[in-house]
């Protein structure tokens, strides 16, 4: 049986030729030379034109060609692939977003960098210069904020597992130390005696708002009761004085209802503290927990219109905050938003390594970012876009990163062009959690950089070298 190429043209010669000096199937050649276009099985491909159905339109993705004004092919040039990018006027204006939605309803307000959404130094320290706190869960997020000059008394130390050594340091430096457990309570105790004074803390809660799952593991439980047993034993020899309550619900929370369930719950609490256990309460604290402008996978919207804004964020915790305390200065109150600040400022830049077609007929392009670097794609469709302007077919494609590992999959289905070798997407928003919990497995870690107001772009993260992974081996 002859191939396509064969049945034109007698068996073992030429192919049969147009006037223009192409074969029939398109290949320029001289008469005579037996050259053929390899033999490619046919592929039915659904072509998507922007058409409306009963879900929306289905629209392919607009190319990013320059981030703040720099393009994409001068940043790969100079920082090579893959390049974490982040832009520094979105930072900024997301920061002062949050601070003028909650700051124009309720005076008394303070917010605090989470480190652990993304704890490079510079990151850290656009935040700081607008005024946030630092919120840290460990030892070593600690010591990065002080690091970072942040002080003691500005720093809010969260997390389940704080050392000793660590701890007691944070109490003399004044920080704010949000109790998770017994054994933390008895620690906490023990510090007191050493420094001959009381300890100042906070008492970290978990509580019921109707969301699922609810998140039970951080804290004292409210409605069990522990909660107001743990502050019974926290207070019960005057070595503690209990100055704040702490409750972080959960996280890419898309409603605001349960921020108003919170707030209420930790009002009351707060209240009973203070009436029932003479405690010198001054400040509540809701966590964080923000949505950003991203596409968890099993949500049917394709845009993300449907996300609050912080305004809608604000308006639900600062009015049942003011309804708790009315003809009372109400306490002071802080946040600890991470994600929803700086999702949206990070970009990824990765090139395509090559492409192939799997026995089930779809197209896959393999990039030179996988899993590796992008810990988040696990929850959402990050969005992928071209780098430059194309026409003609897009097509359904799977992205594969670079690891030797069937679960190294960045987008199990994704809208693109006909993009070959050495070509760049963008995959964003990519800002928040991606860095810090990035991993150290089969490549090195890529450059980051920073994109300032005046489209001046800063390393603010060289790219690994093997001195890096050897320095440390003995």
């Amino acid at each position: 049986m002859k191939n396509n190429n064969e049945q034109n043209s007698p068996a073992g010669g030429p192919s049969a030729r147009n006037t223009d000096g192409t074969d029939v199937h398109g290949l320029r050649g001289t008469a005579g030379a037996g050259a053929r276009k390899p033999y490619a099985r046919p592929v039915i491909r659904k072509q998507y034109m922007g058409a409306a159905n009963k879900f929306g339109g289905y629209s392919v993705p607009e190319p990013v060609l320059s981030i703040d004004g720099v393009s994409i092919a001068e940043l790969v040039s100079k920082f090579g692939s893959p390049l974490f990018v982040y832009s520094e006027n979105t930072l900024r204006r997301k920061v002062r977003e949050l601070n003028q939605a909650f700051s124009s309803r309720y005076p008394s307000f303070q917010a605090a960098w989470s480190y652990k959404t993304n704890y490079l130094d510079a990151i850290c320290n656009v935040f700081h210069s607008e005024g946030s706190w630092a919120e840290v869960v460990s030892g070593f997020e600690y010591l990065k904020a002080r690091h970072n000059g942040i002080p003691g008394d500005k720093i809010i130390f969260n997390g389940p597992y704080k050392t000793y050594e660590i701890l007691k340091r944070a109490v003399s430096e004044g920080a704010r130390i949000h109790a998770d457990h017994l054994d933390e309570i008895r620690d906490l105790k023990k510090i007191s005696d050493e420094l001959g004074r009381p300890v100042e803390i906070a008492l970290r809660l978990n509580l019921d708002t109707g969301m699922v799952p609810q998140w039970s593991r951080f804290g004292f439980n409210l409605e069990s009761g522990h909660a107001l047993e743990a502050a019974r034993i926290a207070t019960s020899d005057g070595k503690l004085k209990i100055i704040g309550v702490h409750s972080h619900i959960g996280t890419f929370m898309y409603e605001t209802g349960p921020y108003k369930k919170a707030a209420d719950k930790v009002s009351k609490f707060y209240k009973q503290l203070r009436e029932e256990l003479s405690q010198p309460v001054r400040y509540i604290d809701l966590g964080g927990g923000f949505a950003s402008k991203n596409k968890l996978k099993a949500h049917y919207k394709a845009d993300c219109s449907w996300i609050p804004s912080f305004d809608a964020y604000a308006e639900a915790i600062c009015d049942t905050l003011y309804e708790n305390f009315p003809g009372e200065e109400p306490p002071q109150l802080f946040l600890e938003t991470g994600r929803a600040l700086v999702d949206e400022a990070g970009f990824l830049i990765s090139s395509v390594a090559g492409s192939k077609m799997l026995a089930s007929g779809q197209r896959a392009l393999i990039l030179d970012a996988g899993v590796n670097l992008l810990y988040t794609s696990t929850w959402y469709d990050l969005k992928v876009s071209p780098t430059q302007h194309y026409s003609g077919a897009w097509e359904d494609v799977i992205l594969y990163g670079p690891l030797c590992m069937n679960i190294d999959v960045v987008r199990e289905k994704c809208l693109l062009p006909n993009l070959h070798r050495g070509e760049q997407v963008v995959i964003h928003p990519v800002g928040a959690y991606n860095v810090t919990q990035s991993m150290q497995f089969i490549e090195m870690k890529p450059a980051v950089v920073l994109v300032s107001p005046k489209g001046e772009v800063k390393l603010i993260k060289r790219r690994e070298t093997m001195e890096d992974m050897v320095a440390m081996e003995s």
